[in-house]
């Protein structure tokens, strides 16, 4: 298995702009699945060099999952902080379009163990202007 590249900020940013259109509007057309893939994929390695640990579980299915956080590292069977959202609340949490506690109180992620809301310090990760209030 060949080694995970990590996220390059210039090609991440590039991946997210791609398919900011889509995330402020979802009437519109969705992103290609490799644009929506690439966007996902570079934002969640991202995440897990800013945040580096293996203590929680963010996972983007079916494109992503990484593991964050320093603390407690988790090696086998199901992680105990896990944190998991479709790729476009991913990517809403990612550019600030929407908070971790908004996405989390409509159900559209899922926050298992005490950690896990951790990952809210981090977020978001790019900025791309107008937050939804």
């Amino acid at each position: 298995m060949a080694a995970r590249q990590r996220a390059d900020p210039a090609k991440t940013r590039q991946a997210v702009l791609a398919v900011v259109d889509w995330l402020r509007d979802d009437s519109r057309a969705a992103p290609d699945r490799d644009a929506l893939a690439a966007a996902v994929r570079l934002t969640a390695r991202t995440l897990a060099a800013v945040a580096p640990g293996a203590s929680v579980e963010v996972r983007i299915p079916p494109f992503a999952a990484v593991q964050c956080i320093t603390g407690p590292r988790h090696t086998r069977g199901t992680p105990p902080n896990v944190v998991e959202a479709d790729p476009r609340t991913w990517l809403l949490l990612a550019t600030g379009l929407v908070r971790l506690e908004e996405a989390a109180g409509t159900g559209a992620v899922t926050l298992s163990g005490s950690r896990a809301g951790e990952i809210g310090h981090w977020l978001p990760l790019f900025d791309v202007g107008e937050t939804q209030v």
